[in-house]
């Protein structure tokens, strides 16, 4: 997916900025991950540039929703493994100095603690970005988005997907447990069976398989998937933001707090919607029976 956003980016000297796209339209954020050549796998100074992102846009007023996507065939192949040479020689015990595990540079032999740090500061981080995101966030599946890849797109409030992508649990391909919160995400998606079963074959799943599991919210052509995406995300930048925001906490804490928890969240949530401009704007217009023009605010 090449987006109109690409184009606008401005040029930057980082080189990390020509590795994640960004730019801003109709309040839009759009965050485009541009290493088509490596379908998308995210290093750690893309990981770290892509939570960047979406913390300015939830301090942003100027921003009222979010676009992730990619350039090329692929949407995110998850983590880079690859990374260089290990700059030491091989032995046995673990990773040495400079190699890469999980994407990250071990800066000296690895000792009991550093893999769970890794996976807690990386990819964990940068799916709680995506989560606790203020607004909304809509991922636009490209190609295919395998491991921590599919585990980005599924953290999304909103899935749109090429009919051409793919979703794989890769993890077990490489002998690895899931991670990138994927044994927390897809069990509340689609139950812990259907988990089971993407997470211990790693078999590639469809566009439209994944919209029939209900992973996905709509499938569309390939070509249409841009326009489909900027539609949705504008219509959000339209609407009452805070109370999106406030919807998005009460939904993704539902299924991990009880009913007394949940009633007294929804309450206090509306307590604070009810001080909002918006919420104010939205019960004048009803009551003068014309369509509201929400602010943000």
């Amino acid at each position: 997916m090449t987006s109109s956003p690409e184009k606008s980016a401005a040029k930057s000297a980082d080189p990390v900025d020509s590795l994640v796209l960004h730019a801003t339209d109709n309040h839009v954020s759009w965050i485009t991950l541009n290493r088509p050549e490596a379908l998308n796998a995210i290093t750690p100074d893309q990981r770290e540039r892509l939570i960047q992102h979406l913390s300015h846009a939830s301090c942003d007023p100027g921003v009222r929703a979010v676009v992730i996507t990619a350039t090329g065939r692929g949407f995110c192949a998850g983590a880079d493994l690859r990374g260089g040479p290990p700059t030491g020689g091989p032995q046995a015990g673990g990773p040495q100095a400079g190699e890469q595990v999980a994407g990250e540079q071990v800066a000296g032999e690895r000792v009991a603690g550093d893999v769970a740090r890794m996976i807690r500061l990386g990819a964990q981080r940068l799916i709680g970005a995506v989560l606790d995101c203020e607004k909304p966030v809509i991922a636009a599946v490209n190609g295919t988005a395998a491991g921590l890849g599919a585990h980005l797109a599924l953290a999304c409030d909103l899935v749109l997907a090429a009919d051409s992508a793919k979703f794989i649990e890769v993890f077990v391909r490489r002998g690895l447990v899931p991670d990138g919160g994927g044994a927390y995400l897809l069990p509340r998606l689609i139950g812990p069976q259907r988990t089971k079963e993407l997470m211990f074959f790693g078999d590639a799943l469809t566009a439209a398989d994944a919209a029939r599991l209900g992973l996905v919210n709509r499938v569309v052509p390939a070509d249409d998937l841009e326009k489909t995406a900027r539609d949705w995300a504008e219509r959000l930048a339209t609407g009452p933001t805070r109370a999106l925001a406030l919807t998005k906490q009460l939904v993704n804490a539902s299924l991990d707090t009880d009913r007394t928890t949940a009633f007294a969240a929804e309450a206090a949530a509306q307590e604070i919607n009810m001080t909002t401009t918006d919420a104010n704007e939205g019960v004048a217009a009803f009551t003068e029976r014309r369509t509201p023009h929400y602010r943000g605010r």
